[in-house]
C-alpha cells in the first residue's frame, strides 16, 4: 500500500517528465499561440454587449460561418503533406491573418469614427471574426505535422525506436499538445485578472483604453507561433549534428529525416473538395439564399464525407470501419448546442458578473483542464473512446444543473442558509472546478489513434480531413444554437451610445427552458449514438 502513491506519481507525472523531448516544443508553441487566442474572448463579450446592436441569433450564426474556415484544414494538410520541406510559410501567413483581426479589433475601439468612415462597425466586426479563425487554421494545419515530425524515428546514436516507444511518444505528444492549448488559456486568464482589476469602477473612455491595450498585447500570439517555427529549424539542425557525430553518413541522415514511406502523391480531389468548399460559400454567402448555413453546411459535410471515403482506403478495412465509428461519435459529442450569448449576459446583468470574475472563472477552468488531463492519461491510453465519451456526457449533464439552478434563484436560497458564503459567485465556481477538466479530453485519443495508424506519408492529410469532419460538428453546433436562440428568445437592454435610450429592452424569461433544453440534448445525444455505433459494423474498440 505504501508503494502506491509513488507508482501513481511515476505513471502520472514523471512518465510523462521522461518522455518529453526538446522537439516537442516548436508544436507547442504553435498549440500554445492557439491557446492565447482566448485573450480577447472577453473583451469582445462586452464589446459587442456595449456597442453593437447583434441578435443573440445573428451572433450564433456568425460563429456558424466563423468556424466554416476549419473545414478547409481538408487541402491545407494535403498540401502541408506535398510542402513538408516549406510547410513553415503557411505558418506566417497565418500569423499575418490573425495579426489583421486584431488590429481591425483595436483600431474600431481606439478609432471608432475614423473606421465606420469607411465601413459600418458591425461589419468591420464580422470581417475581424471571420479573418481570425482562417488564420489559426492554417496554422493549426501545420501544426498538426510538426507534431508527427517532433517524434524522433532515431535515438541519439542513431538506432531507430521501438514500435511501442514510438506510439507512446506519439501519444504523449498529443497529450502535450492539447496541455499547451490550455496553457495558453491559463495565461489568457492571469492576465486578464490583472487587465481588469478595477474596471467595473472604469468610465466608457477608461473601459476603451484597457479594451484596446488588450487587443494590441494579443499581437503576440502570432509571434509566439512564428517564434515556433524559427526554433524547429534550429532544432533540426542540432539532431542533423548530433546524427552526424554519431557516425552517420550524410546520406543515411538525410533518410532518416523524411518522412517515411513513399513521397506522397498530390491528390487532385483534396483540392477539388476544398475549392468547390470555397465557391459554394461565397456563392451561397454573397447571394443572399435562403436558408444560407444550412445549404454550406449539407454541401460540405457530403464533400467532406466523400474525402473520409476516399482517405479510408489507405487504412485496413477494420481500421476503417473503427475510424468511421470513432468519428461519428466524436461528431455527436461535438455538435450538442449550447446555451448562446443570452446566458453569459444573464451571469453579467443579473447576476452581476464583471470582467475579473469571468476572467477568474477561465483561470479555474484552464488550470483543472490541465490537471484533469494529466490524471485521466492513463486512463485515456487503457480505455476506449466510447467509454471516454459516456463519462464526460454523464458528467456534463450532471454539472448543467447548477447553471440551472442559478437562473431560479438557487443563490437566492443558499446565500441566507450559509451566511452569503454560498452566493452566485461560489457556485459558478465549484461548477466550473468540477466540469473543467472534461471539455478537452475527448479530442486526445482520437489524435493519438491517427498519428499511431495513419499512413506515414499521409499524416497530416489524416489528421486534416478527420478535424474538418469532428470541426464541421462546431458548425452544426453553432446551428442547433441559433435555432435555440430564435425559438427560446432572450434579449439584453441596448443604449444608444449618443442619446443613452434604451434601443432593446432586457428579457431572459426565456432562457430557463433554454438552458434545460440545451442540457437534455448534449447527455440524450451523445449516449444515443454510441449505442448505435457500438452495435453496429462501425464499433470502436481502440
Amino acid at each position: 500500500m505504501g508503494d502506491q502513491p509513488s507508482q501513481w506519481l511515476d505513471a502520472i507525472v514523471l512518465d510523462l517528465r521522461r518522455q518529453f523531448r526538446w522537439s516537442f516544443l516548436p508544436p507547442l508553441m504553435v498549440y500554445f499561440a492557439a491557446g492565447i487566442s482566448g485573450l480577447t474572448a472577453i473583451v469582445g463579450t462586452f464589446f459587442v454587449k456595449e456597442y453593437l446592436g447583434l441578435s443573440a441569433a445573428f451572433l450564433a450564426g456568425l460563429s456558424f460561418w466563423a468556424g466554416l474556415p476549419w473545414a478547409l484544414k481538408m487541402p491545407l494538410g494535403h498540401l502541408v503533406d506535398l510542402i513538408w520541406r516549406w510547410k513553415a510559410v503557411l505558418v506566417y501567413l497565418g500569423a499575418a491573418l490573425i495579426a489583421v483581426s486584431l488590429l481591425i479589433m483595436y483600431a474600431l475601439i481606439t478609432f471608432p469614427g475614423w473606421m465606420s468612415g469607411f465601413m459600418k462597425v458591425e461589419s468591420w466586426y464580422v470581417l475581424s471574426v471571420l479573418l481570425a479563425p482562417l488564420g489559426y487554421v492554417i496554422q493549426d494545419a501545420v501544426a498538426d505535422a510538426m507534431s508527427v515530425e517532433a517524434v524522433p524515428r532515431l535515438d541519439p546514436s542513431g538506432a531507430p525506436l521501438g514500435d511501442s516507444e514510438a506510439k507512446e511518444l506519439h501519444t504523449t505528444m498529443q497529450t502535450l499538445g492539447r496541455i499547451a492549448l490550455i496553457s495558453g488559456l491559463v495565461f489568457v486568464a492571469l492576465l486578464n485578472i490583472v487587465m481588469f482589476a478595477g474596471i467595473e469602477k472604469a468610465s466608457d473612455a477608461e473601459k476603451a483604453i484597457v479594451y484596446g491595450r488588450i487587443y494590441l498585447f494579443a499581437l503576440i500570439i502570432p509571434l509566439v507561433s512564428i517564434s515556433g517555427v524559427l526554433l524547429a529549424g534550429l532544432l533540426r539542425r542540432r539532431h542533423l549534428q548530433e546524427l552526424s557525430r554519431a557516425g552517420l553518413s550524410r546520406q543515411k541522415i538525410v533518410a532518416a529525416l523524411k518522412p517515411a514511406g513513399e513521397p506522397t502523391k498530390p491528390n487532385p480531389w483534396y483540392f477539388i473538395g476544398g475549392l468547390g468548399f470555397v465557391a459554394m460559400i461565397l456563392a451561397v454567402g454573397l447571394g443572399d439564399i435562403p436558408f444560407a448555413q444550412e445549404i454550406v453546411f449539407v454541401g460540405s459535410m457530403t464533400i467532406v464525407i466523400a474525402l473520409m471515403r476516399q482517405l479510408a482506403g489507405e487504412l485496413q478495412p477494420a481500421k476503417a470501419r473503427m475510424l468511421f465509428g470513432t468519428a461519428i461519435i466524436i461528431f455527436i459529442f461535438r455538435a450538442v448546442p449550447l446555451p448562446g450569448p443570452g446566458a453569459t449576459w444573464f451571469e453579467i446583468d443579473i447576476l452581476g458578473f464583471d470582467q475579473q470574475f469571468l476572467s477568474i472563472l477561465t483561470l479555474i477552468t484552464s488550470c483543472l483542464t490541465l490537471v484533469g488531463m494529466v490524471v485521466l492519461r492513463p486512463l485515456m491510453a487503457k480505455r476506449g473512446i466510447a467509454y471516454i465519451v459516456v463519462l464526460l456526457t454523464v458528467a456534463a449533464g450532471l454539472l448543467s444543473i447548477p447553471n440551472i439552478g442559478l437562473y431560479y434563484g438557487i443563490h437566492e436560497w443558499t446565500a441566507p442558509l450559509t451566511g452569503g458564503i454560498v452566493d452566485a459567485r461560489f457556485i459558478a465556481i465549484i461548477d466550473t472546478a468540477i466540469e473543467s477538466p472534461l471539455g478537452q479530453i475527448a479530442m486526445i485519443p482520437m489524435l493519438a489513434w491517427i498519428a499511431r495508424n495513419a499512413p506515414e506519408n499521409l499524416k497530416a492529410t489524416f489528421f486534416a480531413v478527420m478535424a474538418s469532419f469532428t470541426n464541421l460538428a462546431l458548425s452544426a453546433s453553432s446551428l442547433l444554437t441559433r435555432y435555440l436562440n430564435q425559438f427560446f428568445l432572450v434579449t439584453r437592454e441596448v443604449r444608444n451610445q449618443d442619446s443613452g435610450l434604451v434601443e432593446v429592452l432586457a428579457d431572459y424569461s426565456a432562457l430557463g427552458w433554454l438552458l434545460i433544453t440545451v442540457a437534455v440534448i448534449s447527455v440524450v445525444a451523445p449516449l444515443l449514438t454510441i449505442v448505435l455505433v457500438q452495435r453496429s459494423p462501425l464499433r470502436t474498440r481502440d
